[in-house]
């Protein structure tokens, strides 16, 4: 009777079916195991023995990290011919961003909500307080708001509203935090960063628009310090700018929730029986299901919309 085997490469890994089971439940990769039965063959206690020590199962985890990254590579190469392309080697931000968002897709169980919210009150709204700035000695107006920024004050209210999902998931317990916190993504040449305001909620449309600014700047000249991107509860993602009207974002752990923003444009819907043109928003919600449940995200984005539609709720 043959003993099972497992193909690695070159390399045959010889383990019992209970063995092969018990590994593979575990997330340990066989590879660098000794085997105690018989010709040398894995056993079930060798697995276990390694789960104990723990010592294993990581260096396995780092080399097999570096061998699919090196064959990924070499595999992909083959594809092109070798002058129809330009390797561009991935500086460190490139490398901490594929790290963490391939971190996050994999570790942390995303779910997706999506609202159409009604905007013409807000770009009312936002109009009237852009004019009513003063001007400055260059002729130039002293503030001025974009939509973000009230989507950014929007979020951050509506996490207020909702204290069970202002929180962060760690396996001990639940972190429920007095303020809200929100990451806005900026794009700089290379990569993306999400500076964070920090207590969004307590602060007006005008500083709210005075510290994205400021921080834009800063992340582009990448000036940015760690404890200026590091942390938030929550993060919008905008890319309305662009013609997009719809997207799922991936969520920044710790945080648990990402709102994805489209482009506002006029559509028809139906009010009171009949139809009118609206501007509107499409809008969706990432959430970390670890930490933030169906029905409780769903009650975030609901109020989230309601202060969208009803942007004077927000300079109270």
């Amino acid at each position: 009777m043959s003993q099972p085997e497992l193909d690695h490469g070159s390399a045959r890994i010889f383990a019992s079916p209970l063995a092969r089971r018990l590994a593979r439940e575990s997330g340990l990769n066989l590879a660098g195991l000794a085997g105690s039965g018989p010709r040398g063959r894995i056993v079930e206690r060798d697995v276990k023995k390694a789960l104990a020590s723990g010592e294993v199962r990581q260096t396995v985890s780092a080399a097999d990290a570096r061998l699919a990254t090196s064959a990924s590579t070499e595999i992909t190469r083959k594809f092109y011919a070798l002058d129809s392309y330009e390797e561009i080697p991935h500086d460190l931000m490139r490398k901490a961003i594929a790290r963490r968002l391939t971190e996050s897709i994999q570790t942390v169980p995303h779910f997706y909500l999506d609202a159409e919210c009604e905007i013409d009150a807000l770009l009312r709204l936002r109009e009237d307080f852009n004019s009513a700035s003063p001007k400055g000695s260059d002729d130039a107006a002293q503030w001025k708001t974009s939509v973000n920024d009230y989507i950014i004050k929007a979020m951050a209210l509506a996490l207020q509203e909702v204290p069970d999902a202002n929180v962060t998931y760690t396996p001990e317990a639940m972190l429920r935090h007095r303020s809200s916190d929100i990451g806005v993504a900026v794009a700089i040449p290379g990569g993306l960063v999400t500076p964070i305001i920090r207590n969004a909620q307590a602060k007006t449309i005008r500083e709210v628009a005075q510290e994205v600014k400021e921080l834009a700047e800063r992340a582009r000249a990448r000036k940015l310090r760690p404890d200026e991107y590091e942390g938030g509860v929550s993060a919008v993602s905008n890319l309305g700018m662009y013609g997009v009207k719809s997207f799922s974002a991936i969520i920044n752990p710790p945080q648990s929730t990402i709102l994805a923003v489209g482009q506002g444009a006029p559509r028809l819907i139906v009010r009171d029986g009949a139809p009118v043109v609206a501007t509107m928003l499409s809008v969706t919600l990432s959430c970390d299901h670890r930490a933030i449940d169906g029905a409780l995200g769903a009650q975030l984005l609901a109020a989230f919309k309601r202060f969208i539609e009803h942007p004077a709720a927000m300079l109270a």
